[in-house]
């Protein structure tokens, strides 16, 4: 709560408070919700880049699976892909998750404000 106040002096010189102003402001933020999110190396935005086009051709999990291993393009670790194309799948999911994080932690909220009051105080 906020408390703004008007002063004035009396005839002794003495300060005193009167006319108190009460108000409260709620601000919300998403910024400590996560830890600060590693940044995809350029290996694996272009792994992602390239499963995503496969996929969006119309290409099969098991399909892109396939294609990467028989082309020796390994995951960002440099290992093969599933046979099941269960880690193709991660890879887009991952992504969606990770984009939809980022959204959820940069969104901005309004302040909430509270009536404003004046309290006078009981000399």
């Amino acid at each position: 709560m906020i408390l703004l106040y008007r002063n004035k002096v009396d005839s002794t010189g003495e300060i005193t408070f009167s006319d108190f102003l009460c108000f409260s402001v709620q601000v919300r933020t998403n910024q400590f919700v996560y830890k600060p999110l590693e940044k995809y190396t350029p290996k694996q935005q272009e792994i992602h880049d390239k499963i995503k086009s496969m996929k969006d051709s119309g290409m099969s999990y098991r399909q892109i699976t396939e294609y990467l291993n028989q082309n020796n393009i390994t995951t960002h670790t440099g290992k093969r892909w599933g046979e099941t194309g269960n880690s193709v799948y991660s890879v887009l999911k991952r992504h969606k998750e990770r984009i939809d994080r980022i959204a959820y932690r940069d969104k901005k909220y309004e302040p909430v404000w509270s009536i404003m009051n004046i309290m006078k105080e009981i000399d």
